[in-house]
Formats: structure tokens, C-alpha cells, sequence
């Protein structure tokens, strides 16, 4: 269904009308389009007839739930990061094919003027799109993996008063991101407080299987993995600045290269506190490298059931659970 996708003229042809919007996301989130209740659990629904006054959710599939404890309405947008949206799934679509073409991402202000939105509008889709890029079963990198880490952001001297950074960081008070790549496969990051051994290494340890060779640069805050893996230290300095065979941190760093081209080029600035959605987007970007654009695309609305965020939890304001 989704093979002529070549481009975003394309997909916007197909998705003409939001019965066929809401129809492709049924197809993605549930077994077999089969729906099943978002509030239950209950594969036993069935199909009501819309009361809407709207003509263009007329014809959307709806849902209630047969279990007589639940007997809740739904339609396959609830419990998914469409939910409660009034931007039409057609606009949603043309966004995350968007950020997921766009090698360096795209900015809230280009997707405003490309897809006919206030700019708000666009901040807050690109921020769920990339809530939905993150990993629910990650899997274990093994073989041959590249350690490094990265810094974003300016100096705190730099800063207004109220601007000013309280994160406990290294160096020149940027804020430090970890990477680690298994050569032809994927690649994890994570936004970490400092670059210290008892910071970096325990992440390593949950997401790198014991005994794979691990390469990274002469970072103090990597010694003392040779206890768990085979590690090899490269010195990056002006006499060694060379690789030698396999031993050397080349994918990894490339991938912060395409990064911070990114945050500095597109994006510009990034808040500290969504800086972990960025690198999602990035990571998911390149863990999807070898795809071709639809099937990113579709991937992408299979993974929109993993998690919602409205729009108080992104700005920092929801309500406290009574």
C-alpha cells in the first residue's frame, strides 16, 4: 500500500482524506488492523456509527469497547501521539515524512511555512514526532562497538542571568551527550550530567553486551572497561591522530558531525531540557539510514502507539498526580 511513496507530493495524494489516514494508522498500531480497545485491552469491539456534525469525521472508523467494565468509545488515534490533536492526520503525516527524510532534521519555522500551520503548531508536532522515535525493546549492541561523547550548547559566562545553566557539566559547561555505534549497526545516545566513569560506564553496561571490543578515545571516564570488554584506547592528539585497521572511532564521530551540523544549522538553539528529544530524532535518522523514505515513513506511524505528550508535560507545566 505504501509502495509509491516516492515523495511527500505523493504521499500527500494518497492521503487525500482522513478515512484513509485513520484506516493506514489501524493498519500500523494493531495486529492485522484488528482494533483493540486503547482503555482495556480487549480485542472484543466493534464498529459504531459516528455521530459527528463534521463532515470530515463522518466517515473516520469509531469504536466501542464490548467488555461491559470498559464500554468505552475509541478510534485509532486514541492512545496513540495523535490523540486529542486537531491538526488532521494528513498534516501529521506530511510532518513526519518530513523529519524523517530531512538528514538534518527540520526546523518548527520551515515545517510552519511548508504545511500551512502557526509555528506553535509546528514546535509541538516535531517534539511528539520525536517522542514516538524512541526505543521500547532496545536491544543489545555487541561486536565491535565506538564510545564517544559529544558537548552542546555555549559557556554559562556567555548567558544572561536567568539563562544561566545549573547542570553539572565538564569542561567548557556545555552539556554532554554519549554515543556508542556497533559497526554496521545501530546506535545509541543519551544526554548524561557529566562525562565521569560512574556516569558513562553503567549505561555501557546496560546496552553493550559483556566481551565486545569497545574503542573510544584516551577519556579517562572509559578506563577501567577493559574489566567487562576488550578495550581499546585511541589517542586523538596532533602526533596520533591516525586509525589503525579496525581500531579506530570514525562512524561515531561522523554521526556527531551530521548532529551538531544539524542543532547549529537547522535548529539553531536547543533548550538543555528537550535536548534529549533531539538526539532522539537524530539516533532514530541513522539507526534507519539504509531505509528507504517510506518505509521510514511507515515505521515511523507504527511507533505513534509507544508513548503520548501533551503539550503541559512538554513545556514543564503539567499537573502534579493527586
Amino acid at each position: 500500500m505504501t509502495d509509491n511513496f516516492k515523495n511527500l507530493i505523493e504521499l500527500n495524494d494518497y492521503f487525500k482524506e482522513e478515512k484513509t489516514c485513520y484506516e493506514f494508522l489501524a493498519q500500523k498500531i494493531w495486529l492485522n488492523g484488528e482494533p483493540v480497545c486503547p482503555h482495556c485491552g480487549s480485542v472484543k469491539v466493534y464498529t459504531t456509527k459516528s455521530r459527528s456534525n463534521k463532515p470530515s469525521k463522518k466517515d473516520i472508523p469509531e469504536y466501542r469497547c464490548a467488555n461491559k467494565e470498559c464500554a468505552k468509545k475509541f478510534t485509532a488515534t486514541v492512545g496513540t501521539i495523535f490523540q486529542a490533536s486537531k491538526i488532521p492526520l494528513r498534516t501529521w503525516y506530511a510532518c513526519i515524512f518530513l523529519i524523517t527524510t530531512s538528514k538534518k532534521g527540520i526546523s518548527s519555522l520551515q515545517l510552519a511555512a511548508q504545511l500551512g500551520i502557526t509555528q506553535k503548531t509546528a514546535w509541538f508536532i516535531n517534539h511528539r514526532i520525536r517522542e514516538m522515535f524512541k526505543e521500547t525493546a532496545p536491544e543489545m549492541l555487541k561486536g565491535i562497538v565506538e564510545v564517544d561523547e559529544t558537548f552542546v550548547g555555549g559557556k554559562n559566562k556567555n548567558r544572561h542571568a536567568n539563562k544561566k545553566r545549573n547542570y553539572e557539566v565538564d569542561g567548557d559547561e556545555k552539556i554532554p551527550v554519549l554515543g556508542f555505534v556497533e559497526r554496521g549497526g545501530k546506535l545509541k545516545t543519551f544526554v548524561v550530567p557529566n562525562t565521569k566513569a560512574e556516569i558513562l560506564q553503567p549505561i555501557m553496561g546496560e546496552f553493550v553486551e559483556n566481551g565486545s571490543l569497545i574503542i573510544s578515545d584516551s577519556h579517562r571516564g572509559y578506563s577501567g572497561l577493559d574489566a567487562n570488554y576488550n578495550h581499546v584506547s585511541i589517542k586523538h592528539n596532533a602526533d596520533d591522530f591516525k586509525t589503525v585497521g579496525q581500531f579506530h572511532t570514525n562512524n561515531i564521530e561522523n554521526f556527531w558531525s551530521t548532529f551538531k551540523r544539524g542543532i547549529i544549522g537547522i535548529y539553531h538553539q536547543v533548550s538543555p531540557k528537550h535536548l534529549h528529544r533531539y538526539t532522539t530524532e537524530f539516533t532514530y535518522r541513522y539507526n534507519n539510514r539504509k531505509e528507504v523514505s517510506v518505509i521510514k515513513f511507515s515505521d515511523a506511524v507504527g511507533q505513534a502507539g509507544n508513548a503520548t505528550l501533551p503539550y503541559q508535560k512538554l513545556i514543564g507545566k503539567d499537573k502534579p498526580v493527586s
